[in-house]
């Protein structure tokens, strides 16, 4: 599904990524952790196009879409959540959802100004049904903004579900949340965001990518780790060197 190919990426003299080639299959649901300035975010934004890299590749079913664009890229079926929230503050829960289907396969702004009221019943619909699915059907009318942290989470999600990516990209979920609210996105990205598409999960919480992932990758100084099983990853002396501050890491 995804691949990348000894993926280089500097920002002046700091090496943000090296080397990195990384397979992600269909339908794998894969955590991507690491301390804070490993090279995650950099990761994720390389693929969804906000920049590309100084040297590699990467490829999506098989195309190569490195230097492709975040737009073209998002209509191939590749979508992302924010680690700082990214939504319309003064619009509606619902009109958060429906925005975001403007610009996926089929779904351009253009086309909607030209064509009939089905396509924009359409557009409606897979909002509702997102809301629905993320527990949020009955705030649809509020202001974002007047939504607490958990929910403003959900609502982003929504936001992706509605747009049916193949693959998704989950940067920290559980950001600011209480153990409780953890647990309870533990559940909702297991049972409604992984299922039948490719879901790449960045978060500090162990608890929660060894609640929904079955592969862990571990980034640290924008290099590769480690790579496999949660369990075994998670034992290894490198990795927990890392995470008891034995690493030099960036900043």
């Amino acid at each position: 599904m995804l691949s990348l190919v000894s993926v280089d990426k500097r920002f002046g003299k700091l090496s943000a990524l090296s080397g990195i080639s990384l397979e992600f299959g269909r339908n794998e649901t894969v955590g991507l952790i690491g301390p804070n300035g490993s090279g995650k975010t950099t990761l994720v934004n390389l693929v969804t196009g906000m920049y590309g890299p100084d040297s590699g590749q990467v490829l999506f079913r098989n195309t190569d879409i490195t230097n492709l664009g975040a737009h073209r890229i998002f209509r191939l079926g590749v979508a992302r959540t924010f680690q700082n929230l990214r939504l319309f503050s003064r619009m509606t829960v619902l009109g958060n959802v429906e925005a975001a289907q403007y610009g996926t396969r089929g779904n351009s702004f253009i086309h909607h100004l030209l064509r009939d009221g089905l396509a924009k019943g359409s557009i409606r619909e897979k909002a509702e049904w997102a809301l629905e699915t993320v527990g949020l059907q009955d705030v649809r009318n509020r202001l974002a903004d007047t939504l607490p942290l958990p929910q403003l989470r959900r609502l982003e999600i929504a936001r992706v579900l509605a747009c049916d990516p193949e693959l998704v990209f989950l940067d920290e979920p559980a950001g600011g949340m209480t153990p409780a609210e953890s647990e309870d996105m533990a559940r909702l990205i297991a049972d409604c965001v992984t299922p039948n598409r490719t879901c790449i999960v960045i978060e500090h919480k162990i608890e929660l990518i060894v609640q929904v992932c079955a592969r862990v990758c571990v980034l640290n100084a924008g290099l590769l780790v480690a790579d496999g099983d949660p369990g075994e990853v998670l034992s290894l002396p490198a990795v927990t060197d890392i995470y008891l501050g034995r690493e030099a890491t960036h900043a």
